[in-house]
Formats: structure tokens, sequence, C-alpha cells
């Protein structure tokens, strides 16, 4: 049995000693990259070069190669895995979808990874050249797309790969809800992640299999469901809720690792600006008796790769004119921080929100809905990129306009609401309505108080509504709006629409005017 003691390396171990034929690996780890090849702010967006010489830049691909060089130097057995969503967040994906995702993991030395929601953003066409490029390799268990032809001879549930003499076991997981959040098309269908889990686990036992890590692009909530839910898994690797677990630091959302009976849970928060680093010690019958560690923060202190820096600066090159374009200016940071978007009113919700509405107002349009987790990232104060812009709204959505009675868009506030205490990224931002929620109350019964134009709203009568294309085609779980009336998607772009209405209001001052309310 298992007992963690609480010390400062949050080591956990029997009381019995450790045997001759104890079995040590250092499982490296990241996730929810999300095209984050150079390095970032604090804010998580783009950090210029300036800030970067000035040692107030975190991660990035040369900071990688040089944490891992490292890392491995200081473990003779070492693997490294990754949770999922390399693909979406930046330019360098607009442009070069997942060819400069595949080349970067293939240089830092990846043993396999997790499908994300993400790598299905553009279809699984763009997932399959990835995975073709890639020398890993990348799995996703909960799902059945034996039906889907650009999956089914490559897209792996599990594997087996062999380290130190031993026989370790990858098991991969993507949300079960990837239908409503990308693109997997109708030939994928996903399942329960602890039932695809289990069945993976039991495979790898009977092919003489005992030491099993799964790669699980599912989130901290899920993560522990699957610890509780399973039986031989030894360690999950996280990813999704974009999860701080650490010892040390006070933003971390539990300890590193999360112990759920015998398995260790860990996660390195996003962006890069993390190495997870889990030191885990292994009994002859494939049991921990060991495991500590902390992630690795890619700060200053983490020198870059020259040659990796100047590939990325090569690769930068065709998108700096777009991303050094001063578009507007800032007198304040403005905040689409997760844990602001994604929980209530934010001022990068207010401002996305009101500008999708200032576009269309003179067609009538009456109420805006911004999804919080289409909003990728805080802008400081000061001069505004184009650059800075993409990286808050990356996705490329377009306005789409449409028409829906009062009861539907109670129902999709409902729906917005619904997983708040996951943090889920359906959550609404809104403008020209209000609206209170109640989240210890029962999924479905949480909104009261909405207005729009500043009367309550009515049931029956019919609005007019702009929001983004994927929200309006049932992306967040927005089904509701599927069958809208009046419908069109193919309005500007939604990061032109923000990035105008910025320039129109600077020097622009970000606000909150309690247009959400919790209860």
């Amino acid at each position: 049995m298992i007992t963690r003691l609480m010390t400062g390396a949050a080591a956990l171990a029997v009381t019995a000693g450790m045997a001759a034929a104890d079995y040590t690996l250092t499982i490296l780890h990241t996730n929810d990259f999300h095209a984050r090849f150079e390095p970032i702010s604090k804010y998580d967006s783009g950090c210029s070069e300036d800030s970067n010489a000035e040692g107030k830049c975190f991660g990035g691909s040369a900071r990688l190669v040089t944490a891992l060089a490292d890392a491995r130097a200081r473990s003779n057995n070492s693997i490294l895995v990754d949770g999922g969503d390399q693909f979406q967040g930046t330019l360098f994906y607009t442009y070069y979808k997942g060819k400069l995702a595949a080349e970067m993991m293939n240089k830092l030395g990846y043993d396999g990874m997790t499908v994300g929601n993400h790598e299905f953003d553009d279809g699984p066409e763009v997932l399959r050249g990835f995975m073709d490029a890639v020398d890993f390799p990348v799995l996703m268990s909960n799902a059945d797309f034996s039906g889907e032809e650009l999956l089914a001879d490559k897209l792996l549930k599990s594997t087996v790969i062999e380290r130190g003499g031993e026989k370790i076991g990858l098991i991969g997981l993507t949300p079960q809800d990837t239908d409503e959040l990308a693109s997997p098309g109708p030939n994928v269908i996903f399942t329960d992640p602890s039932e695809a889990v289990q069945g993976e686990v039991d495979k790898l036992t009977e092919m003489g299999v005992n030491k099993i890590i799964v790669l699980s692009h599912s989130g901290y909530g899920v993560d522990q469901k699957v610890a509780a839910n399973t039986t031989g898994v030894d360690v999950i690797v996280g990813g999704h809720t974009n999860t701080l677990l650490s010892n040390t630091s006070d933003r971390a959302e539990g300890p590193y690792p999360t112990m759920v009976g015998s398995t260790a849970i860990v996660s390195a928060y996003a962006y890069g600006k993390f190495l997870g680093e889990l030191n885990v010690t292994f009994n002859d019958a494939g049991e921990i008796v060991e495991a500590a560690g902390e992630p690795i923060i890619m700060d200053a202190a983490v020198a870059e790769d020259e040659a990796t820096k100047a590939r990325i600066a090569e690769a930068a090159a065709p998108l700096d004119e777009i991303r050094n374009r001063v578009v507007a200016e800032a007198a304040e940071a403005i905040d689409g921080e997760r844990g602001s978007c994604r929980a209530g009113e934010c001022t990068m919700g207010n401002l996305i929100a009101d500008a999708m509405l200032d576009r269309v107002k003179d067609q009538g349009v009456q109420v805006a809905i911004q999804n919080g987790g289409g909003i990728r990232a805080s802008i400081d104060a000061g001069e505004v990129t184009m650059g800075e812009v993409l990286t808050v709204l990356p996705f490329q959505n377009t306005l789409s306009t449409f028409q829906v009675t009062g009861e539907t868009l109670v129902a999709a506030l409902e729906n917005g609401v619904s997983q708040h205490e996951e943090g889920a990224g359906r959550f609404p931002q809104v403008a020209g309505m209000s609206y209170a929620f109640d989240a210890s109350k029962e999924a479905g019964s949480r909104v009261s108080d909405v207005m729009v134009g500043g009367e309550p709203i009515d049931a029956g009568e019919l609005y007019s509504v702009v929001s983004n294309n994927y929200v309006r085609n049932g992306g967040d779980g927005y089904k509701m709006f599927r069958d809208a009336q009046n419908a069109y998607d193919y309005g500007p772009d939604l990061a032109d629409v923000t990035a105008e209405y910025l320039a129109a209001k600077g020097p622009f001052k970000p606000y909150l005017d309690g247009r959400i309310t919790m209860k």
C-alpha cells in the first residue's frame, strides 16, 4: 500500500526498503503546447525579443531543447510524452498546420502523445498528415475510429515501448465531447474514458506489461475519476484543463503528483511554460514504490538552444509582416485568462462580445454570445499588434448572425454555465444582454434574471443574435443554434473585427459592467 508523505519533495514511499529488482524511470512531459514555439509573456501571449533579452519571457521550443538535455543528463532512464493539444493557438499553426509541430516534436525526441481535441480542429486530414510526419506513436483509446479511413490504419489505442530493458505501456485519451469541441467528422465515435482505459490495460497486462502510463487529454477531474474507476494504471500524464500540479507554487490546483489510490497523476500547465519531471520507482511486480518530482519552469534561467532559436526565427519570417503590425493601443491590460473568462464576466469577453455586436448592430442584431474557451490569452497595456489579437483569437472563426427565440437563448445560456465547476470553454461571454447564474443548482436550472436591451427576455419572441461560426454550428454544446432561422455563417474574421473595434476605441480601457453575475 502506498502512503503519501508530506515532504518538500512530495515523495511517496512504502515502509519496506527498495528491492534489488526495482526499476526507476523519469517521465518527462508536456501538455497543451498550442503552437507556442516562440517564448511567451506572463500573459501566455507573444513576448518581444527585447523582453526576452531582459529575462521577462518563458518557454519556447529553444528552451525546451536545453531543459530536456539537462533532464536526460540527470536520469539514465527517461521517456518524453505529451498530453495533447500541440495544435492551434498562434499564427504558426494557422500557417503551417501540423508540420512545424511535427518537426519540433521529432527534434525534441518524444516517445508518444495522445490526441487532444484541437488535433481535430482541421479534421482527420490534417491529423493524418501530422501522424505521418512524426517519429512516435499517436494514441487515442476512447473512440471507435475504424470507420475513418484516414485514421484507421495509423492511429493506435495503446502501444508498448521499451526503456532500460523494461516494457512500458502507453494509452491515449481524448475528451469524450471532442465531437462538440472540434471537427473529427462523423466517422469517429467517442466513448467512455474509464471503460476504454481498462480495456487497454487488460490487453497490455495479458501481454506481460506491468508498467502502464495513460496520456490523457481529458482534464484533471476526469483523470481522477479514471484513476479511481480503473485498476492497473500507474501514472496519468494529464492535459486539456491547463492544470498546474506542484508542491511549491501557490497557483497549483493540487500536489505533484496527485495520488488517487496507487495512481500518480501529473500535469504541467500549458504553452511550454513548464517541463514536467516525475521520477518513478517500480518494484518487480510493476507497483510504484516511490513517485516524486516537480514541473520545471522554463524561465530566463533556462538558456535557449541557438540552432532551435534560429530555426523558429526562420519559420516565423513569413508571419512577421502580419503579426508585427500595430493595430491599436490598450490603456490597461485586458484580462483574457482562462480562469477569468470561463468563470464569469471578464474584460476580454466584454471587448470581444461588444466588438461583435458593434459590427452588426446596423442589421438589427440585439445580442452577442462568445464562448469563453475561444478566448486564448490576455493583452498587456501599450501598443497592440495583430499578432497579439491573433493569439487571443487564433481559430479563424467568422461572425455568424441568426435568429432564435428567447426560450432558445435561455437554453443556450444554461448550456454555457452547465459545466462551470469544470472551467469548461462553453461559458458565455455576452453583449446586449445580462444574466445571473447559480452554479450550486443543478445544470439546466442555473440561469435567471435574463435581460435583453434592459427588458426581461420574452420566451416567445424572436431575437437576432451574433456569435462565431463555431458556436452557431453547435460547438461547445450549443446544439440549440444549429436549427436557427436566417443563419449566415460567413461574416468577417472575429480577430479582424476585434482589432478594428480596439483601434476605434483606442487607447482602449477595459471594463466590467455587471452584465454577468454569479449568485
